[in-house]
């Protein structure tokens, strides 16, 4: 795996992190009333599509590795293209049931 690739993984990997410590012990109904943790989300969210886009681009094969990856990257153009019609329901559905596994690659890709 080339450096850049390990960088790109580690960003992923922070934001993730990060993600989860902005989110622990909120729910739904927390998370739609704090628009400053949706802000800080969703910031997140960008970094992590954008991290998958650079290493579509730099390391094909690892990028590969990450199941839904292209979907990661479109999340991503969502979130910024679509600022205007976020909706809070579908970005919590992707922390809580999506961001564990991507989690699980990246940790394994890591090693």
């Amino acid at each position: 795996m080339r450096d850049e690739a390990l960088k790109l993984l580690t960003d992923i990997r922070e934001a993730l992190l990060e993600i989860e410590l902005f989110t622990a012990g909120m729910n739904l109904a927390g998370y739609e009333s704090d628009a400053l943790r949706r802000a800080a989300v969703e910031r997140k969210f960008e970094i992590i599509g954008e991290a998958c886009n650079r290493l579509s681009l730099r390391d094909e094969a690892t990028f590969e590795k990450i199941a839904h990856a292209p979907q990661i990257i479109g999340f991503r153009n969502r979130l910024i293209h679509g600022y205007d019609a976020v909706d809070h329901a579908i970005v919590w559905d992707v922390l809580q049931n999506k961001l564990p596994r991507l989690k699980a690659e990246v940790d394994s890709l890591l090693g």
